[in-house]
Order: C-alpha cells, then sequence, then structure tokens
C-alpha cells in the first residue's frame, strides 16, 4: 500500500520554524493502530489524518503515542494541504472531529483563521505537586479540559523556565501551559506534554482555546497577539469570538512524499 503525506510547518511564514505536522489524506479510514505506527514513525508532535465525507472532512490527531482530542497546528497544516494541494476550491473548510466536535478553517490569502470552541477554565491549587515542575515559582494555577494552565510574572520567567519533565508527566492533563504577559505581543506561553509523548511542543494552537479567553479578560481586550517561546517560535494572531475562539497563522510547505511498505 502507498499513502501520500505532506509535512508542513505551520503558525510560521518560513520553514524550520514553527511547528510541522504530517498531513496524510486518507479515501477511507485505516485502523487506528496503523494510524498509531505511522504517527510514531514520523516522529513528529503531531500526524493528521482525514476523509473526506459530502463537502466536509473527518480529522482525527495523533501524536508519537496517542491519538488526542483537538491539535490546532496540524489542523491548520490539514487545511493548507487541502487549499494548495488537494484542489479545495472554496474558501472555508470544515472538518468533524469525533472528540470535538465541528471545526472550520478559513482562508484570506496566507492567513489561515481556525474557529475552536472555547476551552473553560477553573482557578486549580498551586499545589506542591505543581509548583515542583518548575525551577521559578508560579503565580497562579487553572484546568481546562485537557491541560493545566500555569500563569508566571513576566516573559522572560517563561523563556528561561526549566521544566521537570518526570514531574509534569505525572500530572493529571495532557500537559501543561505556561505563560505570562509578553513584552513584544499581549501574551506568551510555552507548552509541555510528556504524558502524550512532547516533552516541548513547538506551538500549541488547541492551548489557545484556554489562553485567549484568560488574557482576553485580563487584558480587556478581544483580539490578541501571541508568541509561544520555543526554540522554533510560532507566531498568532486570536479573537474571542462569544462560546469560539479565531486562531490565526501562516503555513509553509516542507514536504511531499509517499508512504509505502505494509
Amino acid at each position: 500500500m502507498k499513502q501520500k503525506i505532506y509535512q508542513v510547518d505551520a503558525f510560521t511564514n518560513q520553514v524550520f520554524s514553527g511547528n510541522p505536522a504530517a498531513v496524510c489524506p486518507l479515501e477511507t479510514w485505516l485502523s487506528d493502530e496503523l494510524m498509531q505506527k505511522i504517527a510514531a514513525e514520523n516522529n513528529l508532535s503531531e500526524t493528521v489524518f482525514y476523509v473526506k465525507d459530502g463537502d466536509k472532512y473527518q480529522i482525527r490527531w495523533f501524536t508519537p503515542e496517542v491519538e488526542v482530542d483537538l491539535c490546532g497546528h496540524a489542523t491548520l497544516a490539514a487545511a493548507y494541504v487541502l487549499f494548495n494541494c488537494e484542489n479545495q476550491k472554496r474558501s472555508l473548510i470544515e472538518f468533524f472531529s469525533h472528540r470535538s466536535g465541528w471545526l472550520s478553517v478559513t482562508k484570506n490569502e496566507d492567513l489561515y483563521t481556525l474557529d475552536f470552541p472555547v476551552d473553560n477554565y477553573l482557578p486549580v491549587e498551586l499545589s506542591k505537586n505543581i509548583i515542583e515542575c518548575f525551577d521559578l515559582l508560579p503565580k497562579l494555577a487553572y484546568k481546562g479540559r485537557s491541560d493545566h494552565m500555569i500563569v508566571f510574572n513576566n516573559e522572560r520567567e517563561i523563556r528561561n523556565l526549566n521544566p521537570d519533565f518526570e514531574k509534569i508527566s505525572k500530572l493529571d492533563s495532557r500537559g501543561v501551559i505556561v505563560t505570562a504577559r509578553g513584552e513584544n505581543s499581549d501574551f506568551v506561553s510555552r507548552f509541555f506534554g510528556p504524558q502524550v509523548g512532547i516533552p516541548e511542543d513547538p506551538v500549541t494552537g488547541s492551548a489557545h482555546t484556554i489562553l485567549t479567553p484568560y488574557w482576553a479578560k485580563e487584558l480587556n481586550k478581544q483580539d490578541l497577539t501571541a508568541i509561544q517561546l520555543s526554540k522554533r517560535r510560532g507566531y498568532l494572531k486570536c479573537t474571542m469570538a462569544g462560546e469560539r475562539v479565531l486562531i490565526s497563522g501562516e503555513a509553509r510547505l516542507y514536504l511531499i512524499g509517499e508512504l509505502q511498505g505494509w
């Protein structure tokens, strides 16, 4: 069997930065076991698979170790492939995830905008288990549907933070978002997910479904700019839209290939 595969760098305007995702367009679903093996072999933070369903697309996301509920950068990458490589004619793509419901991506020149549901968050105790995950003392802690969000004092602390991945992996969450007000953007963040095989994710679109409502409230503004301070860096524009979050960024194609050998 042969399978077309693309690799796209998301939330960036140049290759070798942003967050790389593998994209596999399918005629019909492969087995869960095979999709997980492909994701492990790709060894990227996410591999996304989609299947055309009428004028919409079903979509699923896999890390090298597990299937996840939602992934922003890989959804952007899938939309990039559909718009630029797979003859999608409309400016709007609608995806359906059996884990996260309806999602959409619109294209406006080089900018792609994800329409995702808000992740409601609640404050949690700044417990010893959370504090010991970092070499700096956090200010506040919250928990959304999947992730912890930990707030620090400033961008410098986020840049210099040294996480303890072993301790983070023991928290009851998909991963941990750390965030603070930005120096050259409204807010900055990093994301650590050793629980799902991603020690540090370069750019995490789904994390901005909790970051955006938090910082919109803190800064009293609906339109925000964000930078994810990983080594590869990622640049996002985020907008509150009621119970939805609009997350925008650019993307670049890195490779087109063909999987074979099974």
